[in-house]
């Protein structure tokens, strides 16, 4: 989903560029395409090692992670971003994806 607004809302089509870019539009589209493949990254870190610390250390970051994707959705819309029902799904989904996150989080502390 997260690739498919970034596309969407990006005024610079390549989305492999957008880092080049001096537009806020694609920044914000950039780092929320960053953040949304970090995550699972970060994940599979946590599940894999044995680690209490780098565990707790995964967990902190993909929380960081969902709060900035809130974060660029707020700043999308702030740039202008009319069809705001596609921000709301995201935001939907992000909120989902937290309550499952907490029960993960729990279960590997």
């Amino acid at each position: 989903m997260s690739r498919e607004i970034a596309s969407y809302v990006s005024l610079n089509k390549d989305l492999l560029k957008l880092y080049q870019s001096n537009s806020l539009r694609d920044t914000i589209a950039n780092s929320l395409l960053t953040d949304a493949i970090l995550i699972p990254q970060k994940i599979a870190q946590a599940e894999y090692t044995k680690c209490k610390t780098e565990r707790l250390k995964n967990a902190l970051h993909i929380n960081i992670m969902l709060r900035n994707m809130t974060s660029y959705c707020t700043g999308l819309e702030k740039d202008g971003l009319k069809e705001k029902e596609y921000i709301n799904l995201l935001r939907k989904e992000v909120f989902t994806f937290k309550e499952s996150f907490k029960n993960w989080r729990n279960s590997i502390l």
